[in-house]
């Protein structure tokens, strides 16, 4: 299911998407259209992003951004590897320096595998051309932007981009709102790793923040910390039913997830969920 799942996304019919921006606070704006939110810090510096959703939707993105100012996108920020929230680097580069954690351009250069489906290595222009381990500030339209890596959660190569004036975080895909998270153990990803750099974030973000989740629509810290309470709940449910010397397949036909039903909603339906935590739970 999970590779059909990616073969749906890949077969998308992008000339129907569109692309709209709404402001979240100070000079911050949030993009939606297809695949990842996408973050935008527009001022008299200029233009830079967080993530790019897909590189057929460039064109449409590049409207939506002229929309908010006439300045060309000086810095792309990557909240890791994943071709929804990357698809476009190379469409941003010829004006954007593209940052990243380390692992983003790594696994980039090498492609791989995503929900059973094989990656290619990405064009030399869409990797990032500055990349770090733990952080980077950059200081940009009147504010310093925090990329911070609060250590493996989706994959061993997340960032959570901090707009510290203008009080917004986005969270990448550390942050599914309202729904089950995909988690690509694959790519070094842990959902109880997850918990952990969650925690990392809110003991450093101000309880009054505007938050940008990877998907679904904007939250707020209080709505961040329900995530993470399902999350960790969700991992002890599992947990237990293993213990008991259950199979992944009989806990989801025993409907383990019912508790959470509200948050099946997403494209990571229950059963599919409840293999990616046993996976994890699995990992030495």
């Amino acid at each position: 299911m999970l590779a059909a799942t990616a073969a749906v996304a890949q077969q998308q019919d992008f000339s129907k998407v569109e692309v709209k921006a709404a402001k979240v606070a100070g000079n911050v704006w949030m993009l939606t259209g297809a695949g990842g939110n996408i973050g935008v810090t527009v001022g008299d510096d200029g233009v830079a992003i967080v993530d790019d959703q897909y590189a057929p939707l460039a064109p449409k993105i590049h409207a939506a951004l002229q929309q908010l100012s006439p300045k060309p996108v000086k810095f792309l920020i990557n909240t890791h590897w994943h071709g929804d929230h990357t698809g476009g680097n190379a469409n941003f580069a010829e004006t954007a320096a593209i940052f990243a954690h380390a692992n983003v351009r790594k696994r980039l250069a090498a492609g791989g595998k995503i929900m059973g489906r094989d990656v290619p290595p990405a064009a030399a222009a869409a990797l990032p051309i500055v990349t770090f381990e733990q952080g980077l500030s950059l200081w940009w339209n009147g504010e310093e932007i925090r990329a911070i890596h609060p250590g493996r959660g989706h994959t061993d190569g997340d960032s959570v981009i901090w707009f510290t004036k203008s009080n917004v975080v986005h969270m990448g895909d550390d942050y599914f709102n309202g729904m089950f998270p995909f988690v690509d153990n694959a790519s070094g990803g842990s959902v109880q790793r997850l918990i952990e750099s969650i925690d990392v974030i809110l003991g450093q973000i101000p309880a009054d923040a505007k938050v940008i989740p990877g998907h679904g629509p904007l939250s707020n810290v209080q709505e961040l910390r329900k995530f993470r309470g399902m999350l960790e709940e969700v991992v002890a449910a599992v947990k237990k039913g293993l213990a008991s010397g259950k199979s992944p397949e009989q806990l989801s036909k025993e409907n383990i997830l019912a508790p959470w039903a509200t948050w099946g909603n997403g494209f990571i339906k229950p059963d599919m969920f409840v293999s990616i935590v046993a996976e994890d739970l699995a990992k030495k």
